[in-house]
């Protein structure tokens, strides 16, 4: 009877030694690209405490690839990642239970070099694009979509794509091998720092092709189940990202305690490259609610379904339900 006693009382006292004390921050990890923009957030409310005041500690683990971000979420070893809402669609229709929550609305440009005689999308016709990603990059769908739409030109057959690392197409436009680039908005800011100039922006398309105003792309990505059993935590998160973004759109001070992270990694850095960067950036601080940008997604999605089929999407025919977050409601 004693020895019984006993050893329930070591398991209460293993039990209480490896819970988490009362008042402790809820931990949460997050996988980022290691110079991706996230990182800029990330920093921001570390800086200004913003997960102290929330309960909670970040912990941030640096990734080579957006590939492995989403390894890393599907593994379980990290909470939360940086990715957008098609994949977190084609991972539900297959049964998986992520769920999103909007970062940011930049999309991206097409980019052209300065004194470049192409003046529309028609004038693309027969010229050689490089194109961030592969043929089966939703920016580069979504511009096929618009063209065909608007100047009646298929982009796939009219023109002659490059497709790479979007770093790379950006030496090969500023080297003249290219006559235009489609490049993601970090490299796009990089150019017109440079003296590019926009032929259309992305967000500017997806307006053409039916949405209601600038569509959130890429968020925040953490699975609905785990999202549930730490609702505080996610919470505390969002709302922390939230403030960050805030500071962001307001304090140039912000601004420049970041310069130095912003050009780690990017020898041609300087004032002009931040300007544009820190500019785009506070454009695409979303200000639309996630109902919002869901209901535009749902619009979006089958454009991407059509051009780029099931390789893409995977096996849905409609944005999957869930796909949004919509803070512990879904």
């Amino acid at each position: 009877m004693r020895s019984g006693l006993l050893a329930l009382l070591l398991c209460a006292v293993a039990s209480l030694a490896a819970a988490e004390p009362v008042g402790a921050a809820k931990k949460i990890t997050i996988g980022v690209l290691k110079f991706g923009t996230v990182s800029w957030v990330l920093d921001t409310i570390q800086a200004n405490e913003l997960d102290k005041a929330e309960g909670i500690e970040l912990d941030i683990v640096p990734l080579a690839s957006t590939q492995a971000t989403t390894v890393g979420l599907q593994g379980a070893s990290v909470d939360i990642v940086a990715t957008d809402w098609l994949w977190v669609s084609r991972e539900r229709s297959s049964g998986g239970d992520f769920t999103f929550s909007p970062f940011t609305t930049a999309l991206g440009s097409i980019m052209l070099p300065p004194n470049s005689p192409i003046k529309t999308l028609a004038d693309l016709k027969g010229k050689k694009i490089g194109v961030a990603g592969g043929p089966l990059d939703k920016s580069w769908l979504l511009i096929v979509a618009y063209a065909l739409r608007t100047a009646n030109l298929d982009l796939r057959t009219d023109t002659r794509q490059e497709f790479g690392a979007p770093p790379l197409l950006n030496e090969r436009a500023k080297q003249g091998a290219i006559d235009a680039v489609l490049n993601f908005w970090p490299y796009a800011a990089r150019l017109e720092a440079e003296g590019f100039t926009q032929l259309i922006r992305l967000e500017d398309v997806v307006r053409e092709l039916g949405a209601k105003g600038e569509v959130a792309m890429v968020g925040y990505v953490f699975s609905e189940a785990w999202a549930k059993k730490n609702l505080d935590g996610i919470q505390g998160f969002l709302r922390a990202a939230t403030k960050a973004d805030d500071l962001l759109a307001t304090s140039d001070q912000e601004w420049e305690r970041l310069k130095k992270l912003m050009g780690e990694n990017d020898p041609s850095f300087n004032d002009a490259t931040f300007e544009a960067l820190r500019r785009h950036y506070r454009e695409g601080i979303p200000e639309r609610s996630a109902a919002e940008n869901e209901s535009d997604a749902k619009v979006l999605y089958q454009f991407l379904r059509e051009l780029g089929g099931e390789k893409l999407v995977g096996a849905g025919t409609e944005l999957a339900p869930g796909t949004f977050w919509q803070g512990g409601k879904s």
